[in-house]
């Protein structure tokens, strides 16, 4: 998903922090089965999920395209 990710980012300023969950024990019973999972914030906002497993560019395309 990473490398699709920065694909589709490279026009956009972006900041890509990339999280160990099997480090954390609450994110493993959070996301383990769903790792690979995407994040995004905005500015000061909470971050939202936007997908997990695969890269969704059309639901990144609609979070980056929101107001």
């Amino acid at each position: 998903m990473l490398v699709q990710l920065k694909s589709a980012l490279q026009a956009i300023p972006h900041l890509i922090e990339v999280i160990d969950v099997d480090a954390d024990e609450k994110l493993v019973a959070q996301f383990d089965e769903l790792v690979p999972v995407l994040f995004a914030r905005k500015d000061e906002q909470e971050a939202r999920q936007i997908c997990h497993y695969f890269l969704d560019e059309v639901k990144l395309k609609a979070y980056l395209n929101e107001h």
